[in-house]
């Protein structure tokens, strides 16, 4: 039986009921706050947190929570607690605002530094992707895989570059691949690489553990290898703020992507 069993049907359960609040107000937000120049929080944004620490405090109260807008970028609880859940209650609070029906509920169970229970929810599909660290990934109960594309040329690439010089940056990248899309939820783009539904996913920053912990976690479960930029591990535990990068793709393909944003990287530094 997998150990995590308890967790992962709590984790859905989770992620479900703050999925039925999400719809309960999409096209029809009432205030919405800048959080930075590019992003934004609802009240929606709250009150999904709002429930699923609740929940989580009552059913495992020694364990910490890491949630998205309590504000201090810092895991919650009992002091020195070996477990916490990292929460991001509404991924792509931009679309969410906006209709643009690209969004996900993501919860993630972190053991000893690393996650162990991944869920990400699309509440508008009823997607569900699930994984844990015992177990492989899954799309809607079904097992998931990752992309079996024999050609990078043929991958739909997620790909967000920040920073200066990104867009040249992307725009070398891009005549490798079949395409390449900015959707606008991390969470969710990642965990579709665990399904196939995107070949790859890459973007050299702006990311928290609270995107990634579920999402990380159920693309490699579905067998895709997942790194930061430097081939390096995709998490850690003790990052705080939007600093993390990430690069999923199958196996094939991982290490040529790694390659080329290293040189894409050195042109544009090269220019400067």
């Amino acid at each position: 039986m997998n150990r995590y069993a308890d967790e992962l049907e709590f984790a859905v359960r989770l992620v479900r009921s703050a999925g039925t609040l999400v719809l309960e107000s999409y096209g029809r937000v009432g205030r919405v706050r800048h959080k930075s120049r590019r992003d934004v929080v609802t009240e929606v944004d709250f009150r999904s947190e709002a429930l699923i620490g609740k929940r989580i405090r009552r059913r495992f109260p020694d364990d910490g929570i890491l949630a998205e807008e309590a504000g201090a970028d810092r895991v919650g609880g009992p002091a020195g607690a070996r477990r916490w859940w990292a929460i991001d209650p509404l991924d792509g609070t931009v679309n969410y605002a906006n209709g643009i029906p690209y969004f996900c509920v993501s919860v993630a169970l972190v053991e000893d530094g690393v996650p162990v229970v991944g869920v990400v929810f699309d509440p508008l599909r009823g997607d569900l992707y699930t994984a844990t660290a015992r177990s492989a990934a899954r799309l809607n109960g079904s097992l998931a895989r990752a992309s079996t594309k024999d050609a990078l040329g043929d991958c739909v690439v997620s790909l967000s570059i920040l920073g200066r010089g990104g867009l040249a940056r992307e725009r070398r990248i891009a005549p490798v691949i079949r395409i390449h899309r900015r959707m606008g939820s991390a969470a969710l783009s990642l965990a579709s690489v665990g399904a196939g539904r995107f070949d790859a996913f890459v973007q050299n920053g702006g990311l928290s553990r609270w995107d990634v912990a579920a999402a990380g976690l159920i693309a490699e479960r579905g067998g895709a290898v997942v790194t930061n930029l430097a081939g390096g591990p995709w998490w850690d535990p003790n990052r705080p703020g939007p600093t993390l990068n990430v690069v999923a793709a199958p196996e094939p393909h991982h290490g040529e992507l790694l390659r080329l944003l290293a040189a894409a990287k050195t042109r544009v530094n090269s220019r400067r």
